[in-house]
């Protein structure tokens, strides 16, 4: 169980985070040509469809956003889900083959979800470049795996979780922090 720990972002902090990183993406990439955004399904597709709105008011252009679902491609589908895990449609507006892909997700934490979206990302072709841009990075790596865009650093605690609020998930839009409560212990409020 988890229990609220504090604020770390508020709307205003997420919309400037992502702006910034919108930014970044376009300076990494030289521009927009060839340029492919993929939301790691859940959070990270809203987010991408935020930086392609941030860079479609920046540069007049409408850089496309996909959609990846993992799930298969996980290395932990039997230690946390169930024998019918959910599968969601992969969506890639485009062929990836030869395209700069940045894949975009909420929080980076040990790793393993990136190298299931990039096992993912290349059953739907062999792109250029991968990139990734993340909301959050949490620390606690276990692959060699790092992102190229980070919209803010939170130094975690392993028994600590980010919550990442965003429509059309969730009714507001901020960064939060949770702490673990030991078993048998009652929630502080």
């Amino acid at each position: 169980m988890y229990v609220f720990k504090a604020q770390i972002m508020d709307e205003g902090a997420v919309g400037r985070a992502l702006k910034r990183m919108s930014y970044e993406i376009l300076e990494q990439n030289r521009g927009t040509e060839n340029l492919v955004l993929v939301g790691i399904r859940r959070r990270g597709v809203p987010l991408a469809r935020l930086i392609a709105a941030n860079i479609a008011r920046t540069e007049g252009v409408s850089v496309p956003v996909g959609e990846l679902d993992i799930t298969f491609y996980r290395d932990d589908i039997t230690e946390h889900k169930s024998a019918d895990p959910v599968v969601a449609e992969t969506r890639i507006p485009c062929g990836i083959t030869g395209r700069n892909v940045v894949l975009v997700d909420d929080v980076i934490y040990t790793g393993r979800t990136v190298r299931a979206a990039i096992d993912a990302l290349f059953a739907h072709g062999r792109p250029a470049a991968v990139r990734l841009a993340v909301l959050i990075d949490r620390g606690h790596r276990e692959l060699p795996i790092r992102a190229d865009c980070i919209g803010k650093n939170v130094p975690t605690a392993k028994s600590e979780m980010i919550v990442v609020h965003v429509p059309p998930f969730d009714e507001d839009v901020c960064v939060q922090l949770h702490d673990s409560v030991p078993a048998g212990d009652t929630p502080r409020k």
